[in-house]
């Protein structure tokens, strides 16, 4: 059976391709730079992983960090794997600095005003992704 990513993760984030274990998306408010990376598996919690696929995990989120930092420009990068209201895993990489659209406050609840990204923005987003990590877009 094909791997499916969660409704409610699609309906919130746009689809831009994957790392080697872990799908990523970018949520579609354009306010804050919020990636939710989807690892391939069953498995719900982060702390449930076998060892080698949480290290891949990590590393991966790990790398999307240093994505939003060096590439993006973003001072700060706050990372959680809730699964509250979504049971798949997904970990969220998301870029913060003084000045942004919640700060100080977290994300959640706190992120009022949206933006749409453009056409041009995602193309972007996802070529410097490609030149950066050890991404494939789709």
């Amino acid at each position: 059976m094909a791997f499916e990513i969660h409704s409610q993760l699609l309906a919130d984030c746009h689809r831009l391709g994957k790392l080697p274990l872990c799908h990523v998306l970018l949520h579609k408010n354009g306010r804050i730079p919020w990636f939710i990376l989807v690892p391939q598996t069953d498995v719900t919690d982060l702390l449930d992983l076998p060892e080698a696929h949480r290290s891949a995990a990590m590393a991966e989120a790990a790398a999307v960090s240093e994505f939003v930092k060096k590439t993006l420009g973003w001072a700060k990068v706050n990372f959680a794997a809730i699964g509250n209201v979504v049971p798949q895993l997904h970990l969220h990489v998301v870029g913060r600095k003084p000045g942004d659209a919640c700060w100080p406050a977290p994300i959640w609840g706190n992120l009022n005003e949206t933006r749409e990204y453009s056409a041009a923005e995602l193309n972007n987003i996802i070529e410097l992704l490609a030149r950066d990590c050890d991404f494939q877009r789709g």
